[in-house]
């Protein structure tokens, strides 16, 4: 099986495509961290002695998805899976922060990604299963107050997974939307599940666990998968309580969560919200 994996080198991105190397798929990987790339894969070769070619990409960049779809053409590499991982979020509210990098969360949260997803969809084994996999998260099911764009853009996936997996499933292509509370992928999603104290921890998952369970629901049957007990708990609830009070409830959690955390400017995609 090829598999087809952006924002490889990052926490989560790096956990499914271990995973994927447990099972034997060959890969292929992309991601803006050249040094994160040449370093999984070689740890993936030695480790599973899969087939794994990489390439550096800004997916938010017409000209460099074009020269990447180039490489894949000469190639000559019909795919399989196509895991979309890459995407990003900064913290604050909606006003402390700069236009651009508003913008940015959306251009690569939702617009990268349907770019890379028509892409590879063309360029898959046709008349053959083909699974196709969203990262959307936890912040996707309700209004966030501070996090108002990145909620916003992961709904924007779950939605586009649930349609195309009515969409497409005449062409045999499975579509499962990811939606996992806290991911422990850096040190900075590890401070921000540490200020929201208990129920940081409660609504957080295992990497590996995540990634082994996410492989394993695409394949059987798609849909949307919540990981944790608790996070589905919320879920539910979040769907009987007004959106209103929703709102309220969790603008008091993350005001006070985020005046004990000092973000940083930029934090890769943790699915933590």
């Amino acid at each position: 099986m090829n598999v087809f994996i952006t924002g490889a080198s990052g926490g989560l991105g790096r956990a499914i495509a271990n995973e994927c190397g447990k099972r034997g798929y060959n890969l292929f990987l992309t991601d803006i961290n050249q040094g994160g790339l040449k370093c999984i894969q070689t740890g993936l070769e030695r480790q599973f002695g899969v087939t794994v070619t990489t390439a550096v990409c800004d997916l938010t960049a017409d000209e460099s998805v074009d020269d990447l779809l180039k490489k894949l053409d000469a190639l000559k590499i019909r795919f399989d899976m196509l895991i979309n991982v890459a995407g990003l979020d900064y913290e604050g509210g909606f006003l402390e922060r700069e236009r651009k990098d508003i913008i940015r969360i959306i251009s690569l949260n939702n617009e990268a990604t349907l770019r890379i997803t028509h892409a590879i969809l063309q360029r898959r084994h046709v008349g053959k299963p083909f699974y196709l996999m969203f990262t959307s998260s936890l912040a996707s099911m309700y209004p966030m107050p501070l996090k108002a764009t990145y909620a916003a853009s992961k709904r924007f996936l779950l939605e586009m997974a649930i349609a195309l997996r009515e969409e497409l499933r005449s062409e045999h292509v499975n579509v499962l939307a990811l939606c996992p509370g806290g991911l422990a992928t850096t040190k900075e999603a590890l401070r921000g599940i540490e200020a929201q104290g208990f129920w940081g921890g409660a609504t957080t998952n295992p990497l590996e666990i995540v990634s082994k369970n996410t492989i394993d629901r695409l394949l059987r049957r798609g849909g949307v998968y919540i990981p944790g007990l608790v996070n589905r708990a919320f879920t539910i609830a979040g769907k009987l309580l007004p959106r209103r009070l929703v709102a309220a409830l969790i603008y008091r959690r993350w005001n006070k969560a985020q005046s004990q955390w000092n973000p940083v400017t930029f934090l890769p995609d943790q699915n933590a919200r």
